[in-house]
């Protein structure tokens, strides 16, 4: 199913020096990453960038829309993708502070395949990994951002797959949704003994896997 929503108006005031805290980035909610595995973890590309655009496209399968972080050699190093799941009201006020980036024109089959042949031959190939992001507070400091791997909706998981296949970007294998991983929290009763109330656990995502 197309993800569609009315897009935000143009907001005034944008900087081109802006660049979101880790607290408006947990804000979002889950997200899909997409960084270069020679740069590190799925959080370095967030160390090495020093500015940020904020991309709105439509395809064939509703909105497309994702920041992109860039290095200080203005190379995107980092992406953080809108999800189903993702929370709209925070994203369309982060976007609002953000300098609009502009798409140039979509290439064709043959340079798109080519352009992947070509990052993986440079070890600059694209992975995805659909996260939840933490601001963890420090003492007389900034937070450090965190993120740990999401449970979502199917349609979230859906969507998921199809930016990654579209981007050509190797999904990880964690991707799994919260039908099938809240059905993991129920244990089933021995055979005789007494009946109780399965309870589910109040976290919603698992432990924490990254830390910058």
């Amino acid at each position: 199913m197309p993800m569609l929503r009315a897009l935000p108006g143009p907001v005034a005031g944008a900087s081109a020096d802006a660049f979101p805290g880790a607290a408006q980035l947990a804000a979002l909610g889950p997200v899909l990453c997409l960084y270069r595995t020679q740069h590190g973890s799925e959080l370095a590309g967030w160390q090495q960038a020093v500015r940020v655009e904020a991309h709105t496209g439509v395809g064939s399968d509703g909105l497309d829309e994702r920041l992109l972080f860039f290095d200080a050699q203005g190379r995107c190093c980092w992406r953080l993708c809108l999800l189903p799941d993702s929370d709209f009201v925070a994203w369309d006020r982060l976007v609002a502070s953000l300098p609009q980036g502009t798409d140039g024109e979509a290439a064709g089959l043959a340079d798109r395949l080519w352009q992947r042949l070509a990052g993986r031959l440079l070890g600059g190939q694209w992975h995805a990994c659909a996260l939840q992001l933490h601001a963890v507070p420090q003492p007389a400091a900034l937070p450090v951002l965190a993120a740990s791997l999401s449970l979502m909706s199917v349609l979230g998981v859906n969507t998921a797959r199809r930016i990654a296949q579209a981007e050509g970007a190797e999904l990880e294998s964690g991707l799994h949704d919260c039908c099938c991983a809240s059905s993991l929290r129920y244990t089933a009763p021995a055979p005789g003994a007494d009946r109780q109330t399965p309870k589910e656990t109040d976290d919603k995502v698992v432990p924490l896997i990254r830390l910058t």
